[in-house]
């Protein structure tokens, strides 16, 4: 069996570069922007954070806020492997695999931002056991460092196994992928539960100290993962010729209302743990909510921005519980964007930064991305997307058997792109 993975790699790497003027215009515009995030991390680099917002006050800013909403994406490629392998449900089966990739994308970009937001990337080592001060049990961070890693190692696992035996024309044997498939399903809610576990330990944070935080986690995780897969999987139908049978987007537009009713409810539990008793502790959610008055200074630069997400996640919530609506494939799609605008918001900005203001001696520091900043960013993002779609693009022919051993060296990666070959 393994005699054929060195054929298998090279084909699949001549299969990658194999495409039509779309594939290659996107794909130049994802290097460009990934480069362009390559450069600004160059001067982050020779100049440190001081080309960031972020300050000794501030000291988490987009970096983490963009890592946090991404393991949430992660995550939720659980919401697909369940009914696949536990209810057995064939149509998202079919479609499992897209998901697990889509996770193994999201959780590279997590550990990208993780590395960016280093203020001292020489000190990178001490996050590899057994070679730097890992720290482990004592620090939450290597616990996070364990369960990301592990994830990204079973995704890689499961997704290459089934992609080689399918390429192989063989069927998959059982012992070698479910067993890592179950593990994943408990992994997939650690490693966002890890993530919350991070922020509710800082106990000197009040805004951050609270049992919600890991469950307002995994619900908010399972509407933007699936949102995000939806969106994906219609673009993938147009133009890679994917088949999406329409009980799966059915199952997925369930699992997206109801988590997402969920995640607002659990909003409006904080919300009242927060005013209703008026506590010195709340400064911070007012400074979310409503701003701080300080010395006859208003501090409010991120209140447009949360009633903004709380509105577009309430508009989404309306448009999915009204099936008449919501099986409109245009407002679906709206819902979907809303949803997953408003998660991004509300679990990165509107969660990260808020919890250091204001500070606990009183001060306020209020915090905005700088230009570079925003560059590294768009260049992670650019890098995801530009992994996601390429794997897709090798994933596609394989799952639909145009891309096979049987297929030979006869049939031209374009002609597997195009479905030439059966």
């Amino acid at each position: 069996m393994l005699k054929d993975y060195p054929v298998f790699l090279w084909r699949a790497v001549k299969l990658g570069f194999a495409g039509g003027s779309a594939f290659y215009a996107w794909m130049i515009l994802l290097t460009l922007l990934s480069g362009l995030g390559g450069w600004a991390y160059t001067t982050q680099f020779v100049e440190g954070l001081q080309t960031t917002g972020m300050t000794d006050q501030v000291s988490w800013g987009a970096y983490i806020a963009n890592f946090t909403f991404l393991v949430g994406v992660a995550a939720a490629s659980v919401m697909l492997v369940i009914p696949a392998y536990i209810y057995r449900n064939k149509d998202m089966h079919d479609i499992v695999l897209y998901g697990e990739l889509l996770a193994v994308a999201a959780i590279i970009m997590s550990l990208l931002f993780v590395v960016v937001d280093l203020g001292r990337p020489d000190r990178f080592w001490h996050l590899i056991p057994w070679v730097g001060v890992f720290n482990f049990p004592g620090s939450l961070l290597s616990w996070d460092v364990i369960v990301l890693n592990g994830y990204l190692l079973l995704n890689l696992h499961i997704c290459g196994y089934l992609l080689y035996v399918k390429y192989l024309g063989r069927k998959p044997t059982a012992t070698f992928y479910i067993p890592f498939v179950f593990l994943s399903i408990a992994w997939a809610v650690s490693i966002h539960t890890v993530t919350a576990f991070l922020y509710v330990g800082l106990v000197g944070r009040p805004f951050w100290n609270a049992a919600i935080v890991a469950p307002r986690f995994l619900g908010s995780a399972f509407t933007a993962g699936p949102g995000i897969l939806i969106i994906a999987f219609q673009i993938m139908e147009r133009l890679s010729g994917l088949q999406v049978n329409e009980r799966a987007y059915t199952l997925l537009r369930q699992i997206i209302t109801a988590s997402l009713l969920i995640n607002l409810f659990m909003l409006f539990c904080e919300a009242f743990k927060e005013f209703y008793s008026a506590a010195l502790h709340n400064a911070s959610a007012k400074y979310l909510f409503f701003g701080l008055e300080h010395h006859g200074h208003t501090y409010n630069l991120l209140v447009p921005w949360i009633w903004t997400a709380i509105v577009m996640e309430v508009i989404a919530a309306v448009i999915l519980v009204v099936p008449p609506v919501a099986r409109r494939r245009a407002f679906f799609n709206v819902a979907c964007l809303l949803a997953c605008t408003g998660i991004w918001i509300e679990k990165g900005m509107g969660l990260i930064i808020p919890g250091f203001i204001p500070t606990p001696l009183g001060n306020i520091v209020e915090y905005l991305p700088s230009f570079n900043e925003v560059l590294v960013c768009v260049g992670i993002w650019a890098f995801g997307f530009l992994l996601f779609s390429w794997m897709v693009h090798l994933a596609v022919p394989i799952m639909n058997g145009t891309f096979s051993k049987e297929s030979g060296e006869h049939a031209t990666p374009a002609a597997a792109i195009k479905g030439e070959v059966s």
